[in-house]
C-alpha cells in the first residue's frame, strides 16, 4: 500500500471519470437552459403570484413549479460537480459561484409560492392531496411549514441570501482541499507525499505502524495551523442555524433541524445515547483484539483503522469490481442488478485520485438523469465497500425518482443511509459465502466491523455526539473557539474508547475533517440507517423473496412516508429500541466469532 504523487486532473484517464454530458451535451446547452430557467421563473411569477386561490389553481402551479425545480437541479449539478473533482479549477469554481447566485435569484423570485401555499386553509391543502395524490407528500410538508413560515418579504430575503448562508461550507472545503499543504513526511528513512485525500484514503489504513503514525502526526500538525479559520467557519454555520431556529419560533436548534427529517428528539437522542453506552464495549473488545493480533505496543487513535490481518488484505481493480458488484447484488434480483451495472458503461462514477479532488465519497442523484458517484480508487477491497455503499444511494435514487414526483422523491435524512449500508451487508455476506478458509472468513467479518459498522456506527456516531454538545452550547447562548471544539471532541473520544485507545495529540482535531457538520443533524442518521439496514438484511436472510419485495418497495418510497411509517415497509419498527439493541447484539456475536476464528487459525 504505497501512495503515489497525485496527478493533476488533466492527467487522469477520462474513461475513469464521470460523464457530465448526461446532464447537458455541452456548455452552450447548459447556458441556454440557464436562460430558460430564468424565463420560466418570470412566467411562473406573472401567472401565479396572487392567483393561487383554490385546489385546481394550486395543482396547476405545483406542476409548473416542479418543472422549474427539475431544471434548477440539472443546472446545479452540472455547475457544482466539477468543483468536487478539482477544487483548484478556477473556471469551474467561478461557474459554480455564478450558478449559486442564479439559483438564489430564482428561489427569491419564487419564494411567494411557499408563502401563498402556506397561507391556504388546511382544507384546501387536503383537497389538493386528494385530487393529486402524487403531491400528497409535498402537501404534508407544506402543512408543517405553515407553523414556521415567515412574512413573504422575509422569506424572499432569506432566499436571496442562500449563497451567503452556504459560505461556511465553502470556506471549509477550500481550506481542507485547496489551502492546506500537507507536504511530505519521513518514516523508515523514506520520504512520503501527503495530502488530505492520501491520509484519509491510504495512510490511515497503512499496515506499517511507523508510516501510519508519522503520517498522522504530520497530518495533525498541518490541521492545527488552520484550526482557527475552520472553527470560525463552523461557528458561523451553527449561529446561522440557531438564528434561523429562533426566527421560525423554535426554542431549540435541535427541533428546527429535526423538522425536515420528520423525526422527534427522542429518536435522535436514543440513537446517540444507546450506541455511546452499549456499543462502546463491543468496539473496545474488537479494537483490543486488533491490537493484539498486530502486536502493537498500544492502540492509539492513529491506529484505529488498521486491518485486523493486514497481510491478508485482498486487492481489487476497477475492472474486477464490475463482477463483484454483479454477484453481490444478485439477491435483489436481476432487474435491480442490471440497473446498477449501467453505472460502468454510462460513466456514473469518478474513480481517479488527483490533486484538488475532495476526500471521501458521495452519490448525487438527479431527477430523470442518472446518478453521479465520487470515489477515490486505491485498489483495496475497502474501495469496493465504498463503491457499493454509494451504489446503494444510486439504487434508491433511481427507484424513488421513477416512482415519485420530484417533490416527493427525496427520503428523510433519517432513512437515507439504509440502502447504502444494506449493499455493504450484502457484500460481506457474498464474500463469506464464497470461502471455506477461516482466515478469509475472519478477514471478511473484520472488514464488516471495521468498514461498514466502524464508519457508520462509530465514526459518524462520534461526530454526532460531538455535534450534539456543540449545539447545546449554542442553545444556551454560548460561543466556542477552536480550543473548545477540541476539548469537546477529546471528551467524546475518551468516553467512547475508555482505556482501550490512547487518544494521542491530534485526535482532538478530528472535528476539522468532516463536511457533515455543515449539513445539519446528518451524522447520527448513518447509524439510524444502518440499524434499519441490518434488521432488513437479517429479515431477508430469514424470509427470502417476500422481504426482497418489501425492500424494493421501501427503496421506491422516496419521501412518500415519514420515517416511522417508511421503516415499517422494510419490516422495521423504529418506535422502539429493539432494532438498535438487536443490531448491537448481532455485532457483539460477530466480534466473538472473529476472536474464535483467530484462536482456530493460531
Amino acid at each position: 500500500m504505497e501512495a503515489q504523487a497525485m496527478k493533476h486532473r488533466s492527467e487522469v484517464t477520462e474513461a475513469l471519470t464521470w460523464d457530465l454530458t448526461a446532464l447537458f451535451e455541452n456548455k452552450r446547452e447548459f447556458e441556454e437552459t440557464v436562460q430558460e430557467l430564468q424565463a420560466k421563473a418570470d412566467t411562473f411569477t406573472q401567472q401565479y403570484d396572487g392567483n393561487i386561490k383554490d385546489a385546481a389553481s394550486m395543482i396547476e402551479a405545483i406542476k409548473d413549479y416542479e418543472q422549474i425545480r427539475k431544471l434548477a437541479t440539472w443546472i446545479g449539478q452540472y455547475a457544482t460537480l466539477p468543483t468536487n473533482t478539482d477544487i483548484t479549477d478556477g473556471e469551474a469554481m467561478e461557474r459554480a459561484r455564478y450558478i449559486r447566485n442564479v439559483l438564489a435569484g430564482v428561489s427569491a423570485k419564487l419564494s411567494f409560492f411557499d408563502s401563498q401555499l402556506t397561507a391556504n386553509e388546511e382544507a384546501v391543502l387536503d383537497e389538493v392531496a386528494q385530487q393529486a395524490p402524487e403531491y400528497a407528500a409535498f402537501i404534508r410538508r407544506v402543512k408543517k411549514q405553515k407553523a414556521v413560515q415567515l412574512e413573504p418579504e422575509v422569506e424572499k430575503a432569506l432566499a436571496q441570501l442562500s449563497p451567503v448562508f452556504g459560505a461556511p461550507q465553502q470556506i471549509f472545503e477550500q481550506a481542507r482541499s485547496n489551502d492546506m499543504d500537507f507536504g511530505t513526511f519521513t518514516a523508515n528513512g523514506k520520504e512520503y507525499p501527503l495530502s488530505f485525500v492520501l491520509y484519509e484514503e491510504v495512510y490511515m489504513y497503512h499496515p506499517d505502524t511507523e508510516v501510519r503514525r508519522a503520517a498522522f502526526d504530520q497530518f495533525s500538525q498541518v490541521l492545527e495551523k488552520y484550526q482557527n479559520v475552520v472553527a470560525s467557519a463552523y461557528y458561523t454555520q451553527v449561529q446561522k442555524e440557531k438564528t434561523m431556529a429562533t426566527m421560525r419560533g423554535f426554542d431549540s436548534v435541535f427541533d428546527y433541524l429535526l423538522m425536515d427529517q420528520e423525526v422527534d428528539r427522542e429518536l435522535y437522542d436514543r440513537q446517540i445515547d444507546t450506541l455511546m453506552n452499549d456499543f462502546a464495549p463491543v468496539m473496545r473488545k474488537f479494537i483490543t483484539h486488533v491490537k493484539e493480533l498486530n502486536g502493537l505496543d498500544k492502540m492509539t487513535y492513529a491506529d484505529l483503522k488498521i486491518d485486523l490481518d493486514p497481510e491478508y488484505s485482498p486487492t481489487i481493480t476497477i475492472e474486477e469490481s464490475k463482477d463483484l458488484v454483479k454477484e453481490t447484488l444478485q439477491p435483489l434480483g436481476q432487474e435491480y442488478v442490471d440497473m446498477i451495472l449501467r453505472a460502468y458503461p454510462e460513466r456514473w462514477i469518478d474513480f481517479p485520485q488527483n490533486k484538488g479532488k475532495r476526500s471521501g465519497a458521495f452519490c448525487s442523484t438527479t431527477y430523470e438523469k442518472h446518478p453521479y458517484i465520487l470515489v477515490s480508487w486505491t485498489d483495496q477491497l475497502s474501495d469496493a465497500y465504498t463503491l457499493l455503499h454509494e451504489l446503494g444511494h444510486a439504487g434508491q435514487g433511481l427507484l424513488s425518482n421513477a416512482n415519485r414526483s420530484l417533490l416527493a422523491s427525496r427520503p428523510s435524512l433519517y432513512l437515507i443511509e439504509a440502502p447504502s449500508t444494506f449493499h455493504e451487508l450484502l457484500l460481506t455476506d457474498y464474500l463469506k459465502k464464497h470461502t471455506e478458509d477461516p482466515r478469509m472468513e475472519r478477514s471478511v467479518l473484520s472488514k464488516m466491523i471495521s468498514k461498514t459498522y466502524f464508519h457508520n456506527f462509530v465514526t459518524h456516531l462520534l461526530e454526532a455526539a460531538y455535534q450534539r454538545e456543540v449545539y447545546k452550547l449554542v442553545d444556551a447562548g454560548k460561543g466556542f473557539d477552536a480550543a473548545k471544539l477540541s476539548e469537546i471532541k477529546r471528551s467524546v473520544l475518551e468516553q467512547f474508547w475508555g482505556d482501550a485507545v490512547e487518544i494521542n495529540p491530534g485526535a482532538e482535531l478530528t472535528w476539522m475533517r468532516q463536511i457533515h457538520y455543515y449539513m445539519g443533524l446528518y451524522p447520527y442518521t448513518y447509524s439510524a440507517g444502518l440499524t434499519i439496514a441490518t434488521q432488513a438484511f437479517l429479515k431477508m436472510k430469514e424470509e427470502g423473496p417476500s422481504m426482497v419485495d418489501n425492500w424494493h418497495e421501501f427503496l421506491a418510497l422516496g419521501g412518500e412516508l415519514i420515517p416511522v411509517e417508511a421503516a415499517k415497509v422494510a419490516g422495521v419498527d423504529i418506535t422502539t429500541d429493539k432494532p438498535l439493541s438487536d443490531t448491537i447484539h448481532y455485532l457483539d456475536k460477530s466480534v466473538d466469532k472473529i476472536i474464535e476464528l483467530s484462536a482456530q487459525i493460531s
